[in-house]
């Protein structure tokens, strides 16, 4: 069969530019019915089954960042501007044009007669609403970062929108346009100063994507119906709609994958499990480069000799984070962990996007990606500390996939395989841990991160502006410099050259350690027609700490 991956899709598979997330898609014998696949390039009306370990946080777009969360969203709202397969290029969707009109003046044409589901119109006032209410809310658990440069929107009249933005010639605006930040939502149904309770959104029909909700039980069950009445750019939906059903446990999703129980199974099998699935003739294996990367989160306040503990001192809590760095192996925990299925990560941008480098790999270890125990020993020696250091490092068991026990145990055994660390380590399932980690209770801990767009800005301005998302109290004046600089440098070089100044600063302060970079890894069974993918179960990447 043929898995189309045309467009910005709800529920597919899209990789944006030469990279886009990391997916793990998988698609079983069909347990939709003798019509699930028709084979014609027809479609189906019936339902495709879908099954996924992810977690949804809030389907309001103010109130959550993560990847379970935005993978509803995606389907449900529209955007004013969609990214496109295969290149880094984003086109309008709900938009007729949009262009700069001036350096701080973005402005866009919606198409007319746009209508939600619960047939209220939507015009530019809809859209300036979704974009002050980000802001105005700014929930620690969104996504309003992501509008950092954004001064002010104005709609004068139903069709114009218009965003004035803080520093001029922005190369990343329009590709904050079909970011998780951007999605728009009905301003009847909305709430303007608070996070709208998912019921509400249900209930109010607040829907004006390829699809709609018909019902729903969070993180358990969730029933969608085409939207008739979808004007975004994506071609009609190949199905008749889409169940998607929540597993807490891996092992019963490829199961239910093997069964046929399900049709399509996304997020997140262990390494081992897909290698496995790799031998089963019903379903077939694709991979690629991806987007998503691993990384080590240090709590500049409360890690050891932060600057809020009771002996605090940057420079020990410099070299602590240095000698971490030294002794990481990334490629025994991608090959002994992730069969592979992930690589080692030297820097902030991964590769395959413009200006990313290798910082860390000469910085640290052995200047050729390896450990190196003598060098983290003289850097703790050198800056006054004694042996062992230890470490709390915090990590998450369900969100990130099945083996990220096994990721942080080979974490902890590398820290310690040279007595320079004893490492406390220790898990918290999701819905804790995204409260703690922003209540700086881990000195160290794990993240996760996807792409909300294709471009190297999107690994950074996040992470490390004063105010970034991680709120890791990480502040550096030179790098948040650097960051407003290549945002609105429109010669390509320098901006590349800008882009990978900031990743030697950064590494140089290890605000983060990044670990690995994901692999594209698809499963896809022979008897699901590609028809009824198409257009009708696409991936956008996604962000962050999902």
């Amino acid at each position: 069969m043929t898995l189309h991956t045309s467009g910005r899709g709800r529920f597919g598979l899209v990789i944006g530019a030469a990279l886009g997330a990391s997916a793990l898609l998988l698609a079983g014998c069909s347990g939709g019915g003798d019509n699930a696949s028709s084979g014609d390039g027809g479609g189906s009306t019936d339902p495709l089954i879908v099954g996924t370990t992810d977690k949804i946080t809030s389907i309001d777009p103010a109130g959550s960042y993560d990847n379970g969360s935005f993978a509803v969203m995606t389907q449900v709202y529209p955007f004013l501007m969609s990214s496109q397969y295969g290149t880094s290029e984003v086109t309008p969707d709900i938009a007729e044009s949009a262009e700069f009109t001036s350096p701080t003046e973005y402005t866009v044409k919606l198409k007319s007669g746009l209508k939600f589901a619960n047939g209220h119109d939507l015009t530019s006032s809809d859209v300036k609403f979704s974009f002050d209410r980000q802001v105005a809310i700014n929930d620690p658990n969104g996504p309003a970062s992501l509008l950092g440069n954004l001064d002010s929107v104005a709609a004068p009249d139903d069709t114009t929108v218009v965003f004035t933005l803080k520093n001029g010639n922005d190369q990343v605006w329009p590709q904050i346009l079909s970011s998780p930040a951007a999605p728009i939502v009905d301003e009847e149904v909305f709430s303007a100063d608070a996070v709208t309770p998912d019921d509400t959104i249900v209930d109010g029909k607040a829907f004006a994507g390829q699809y709609m909700i018909d019902s729903y039980k969070v993180n358990e069950l969730i029933s969608y119906k085409v939207n008739d009445t979808y004007q975004g750019s994506l071609p009609k939906a190949a199905n008749g709609g889409i169940s998607a059903k929540y597993y807490a446990d891996s092992s019963n999703l490829k199961l239910d994958v093997q069964s046929g129980a399900i049709d399509v199974a996304y997020r997140s099998l262990s390494a081992t499990d897909v290698a496995d699935l790799q031998k089963d003739d019903a379903v077939k294996v694709i991979d690629g480069p991806g987007g998503e990367i691993r990384y080590i989160v240090f709590n500049f306040d409360t890690m050891p000799y932060g600057a809020k503990t009771p002996d605090a001192d940057p420079a020990k809590s410099l070299a602590i984070r240095q000698a971490a760095a030294d002794l990481v192996d990334r490629q025994a925990i991608a090959t002994d962990v992730y069969k592979d299925t992930y690589s080692p990560l030297y820097s902030y941008v991964p590769q395959g996007l413009a200006g990313a480098n290798e910082a860390l790999k000469d910085m640290y270890g052995d200047g050729s990606g390896m450990p190196d125990a003598a060098k983290a020993k003289a850097t703790l020696e050198a800056a006054g500390l004694s042996t062992p250091v230890t470490l709390n490092l915090q990590y998450n068991g369900d969100h990130y996939g099945p083996s990220s026990g096994d990721e942080y145990a080979a974490v902890k055994a590398q820290l310690e395989k040279d007595g320079l660390f004893t490492v406390n380590l220790a898990q918290t399932e999701w819905v804790q841990y995204t409260k703690d980690r922003k209540a700086d209770a881990y000195p160290a801990y794990q993240l996760g991160w996807f792409p909300d767009y294709s471009d190297a800005d999107n690994y950074l301005t996040p992470f490390f502006s004063k105010d970034n998302f991680l709120l890791n109290h990480y502040d550096n004046a030179d790098v948040q410099k650097l960051l407003v600089d290549q945002a609105t440098q429109t010669d390509k070089t320098t901006r590349e050259q800008e882009i990978g100044e900031i990743q030697d600063k950064v590494a140089a302060d290890l605000s983060t350690l990044p670990l690995l970079q994901g692999k594209q890894v698809a499963i896809v069974g022979s008897s699901v027609d590609g028809a009824v993918l198409d257009g009708s179960f696409k991936f956008r990447y996604a962000p962050l700490h999902k």
